[in-house]
């Protein structure tokens, strides 16, 4: 709520008071005198005790008012103002040197800064709505192909066939790919267990190798020193929106006959070499998680220029069934289809996706400002040569030993923040796949990803990062 709506002149009588107080909502109103300086507050209890006692509705607030309240300046952090709030008092409003008001904090037992939302303001409803009175609310409806033409055309794909969400996309595409028992395919330790369990699903053996310390993704030597005679695909991750070296990796695949499944679920519109991320696999696989970039809830694409795959894909999407002959199933497919409505809301993401990139690009350089100088503190490279990274999350390094410190620093101030993905090779369920990945555990114990919303501000940057600085 803009501030000015809590704000009443000490001149004001006691209606015009509560008339403020009634259309803001807030239970209060900030008393200012001619000057804009804060001098006293009322509230929606005061008013209804005077008027109990007798006080006439033309009488001066300015007789009544208190001036004895509870404030804070815009020098206290975060911190210093929660200590502020009580039982009794939910709204403190905020202050310059000079008393004058320039914002105001509220109460919430769960207030917070959370670590993603998506961001939902363009045509998501209308499209939504569309869909759900048209009554094509399952797997079948215009948004489907719309969604699945839309972003495939973005990822300058030909095809796109779009499913329940990126752990089905990865899985399908290996399926389709004729992946199984008796093949192996290299994944990196830094990533989301989805990866490296869309593998094992397959029957295939996965091998996990290090990564690059500068990019946290993939390291092509690695995969090189991991190639046996089983080897069948690698699956390079664009960790965190940074693209991996896809020069190196699609020259390794086809020297020895390999496929490439990208997984870019976290890297939406990043490039390599001037091509979108998407574009190199033989198959490549997104995610629309709530956190994601652009998000249907759940959901998932592949994106393939062959159209044999897609055409597979398409089938084993929709439990391996004809699509000429209902209910004569061709293979043991799966359901993995997405729905109407889901994809309703992709289409409406995906006119803004540009938006979304460049608000997420500003904020991190928001926070790439507040952290310069700090040569403690490492904000994920953006000058990587031939590399175009996005903003997913905001991803820092801090001192080995401090990042549990500081993610406690965080939390106990109402900030969401969590650690880097524990590395494959740490956990005993996956640990026997893993070559010796010394980069990817020194990188996942320093690091955090920060708030990365609409809804941060500057302050709050400013504030998170002082957070930090203080561990």
């Amino acid at each position: 709520m803009e501030l000015e709506k809590l704000i009443c002149s000490y001149r004001a009588t006691i209606r015009e008071t509560m008339v403020c107080i009634e259309s803001n909502f807030k239970g209060i109103a900030f008393l200012s005198d001619d000057s804009c300086r804060l001098v006293g507050v009322m509230t929606d209890g005061d008013i209804r005790r005077l008027l109990i006692n007798g006080c006439g509705m033309n009488d001066s607030v300015q007789k009544y008012m208190r001036r004895e309240f509870v404030y804070a300046t815009v020098n206290d952090d975060s911190k210093d103002i929660a200590k502020k709030f009580d039982s009794g008092i939910k709204i403190i409003p905020i202050v310059d040197e000079t008393m004058k008001l320039v914002n105001y904090a509220e109460y919430n037992k769960n207030m917070h800064i959370a670590l993603a939302q998506p961001h939902l303001t363009g045509n998501e409803y209308k499209y939504l709505i569309d869909a759900f009175l048209s009554t094509w609310i399952s797997s079948t409806g215009k948004y489907v192909t719309q969604f699945e033409e839309n972003f495939s055309k973005y990822c300058r794909a030909k095809y796109g066939v779009a499913v329940s969400n990126g752990t089905t996309a990865l899985h399908l595409a290996l399926t389709a790919l004729g992946i199984g028992e008796g093949d192996e395919v290299i994944v990196p330790d830094i990533t989301f267990a989805a990866t490296i369990n869309a593998v094992i699903y397959t029957g295939a053996t996965p091998v996990i190798v290090d990564i690059e310390e500068d990019s946290w993704c993939i390291d092509p030597n690695e995969v090189e020193k991991a190639l046996t005679l089983r080897t069948k695909a690698i699956i390079p991750v664009h960790i965190y929106g940074q693209p991996c070296d896809m020069g190196r990796i699609c020259d390794i695949a086809k020297n020895n006959n390999l496929y490439v499944v990208e997984d870019c679920a976290e890297a939406h519109g990043a490039e390599w070499d001037g091509k979108k991320v998407g574009s190199f696999g033989t198959i490549s696989c997104f995610s629309f998680f709530g956190n994601k970039v652009i998000t249907t809830g759940e959901g998932g694409m592949c994106v393939t220029d062959s159209r044999e795959l897609n055409d597979k894909m398409r089938i084993l999407r929709d439990h391996g069934m004809s699509k000429e002959r209902k209910y004569y199933h061709e293979a043991v497919g799966f359901n993995y289809r997405i729905t109407n409505l889901q994809s309703a809301v992709g289409v409406a993401q995906i006119e803004r996706i540009e938006d979304i990139l460049e608000w997420r690009s500003k904020l991190e350089e928001k926070y790439r400002k507040a952290f310069l100088g700090r040569e403690d503190i490492i904000i994920q490279r953006n000058d990587l040569p031939g590399r175009k990274k996005i903003t997913w999350l905001v991803s820092i390094l801090v001192e080995e030993g401090k990042r549990d410190r500081v993610l406690e620093q965080l939390k106990e101030n109402g900030i969401d923040a969590r650690s880097f993905f524990i590395p494959l090779s740490e956990m005993d369920i996956y640990k026997m796949y893993a070559k010796d990945c010394k980069k990817s555990k020194k990188i996942s114990r320093m690091g955090i990803n920060l708030p990365t919303t609409y809804e941060v501000s500057e302050k709050d940057v400013s504030n998170i990062v002082s957070l930090i600085e203080s561990v």
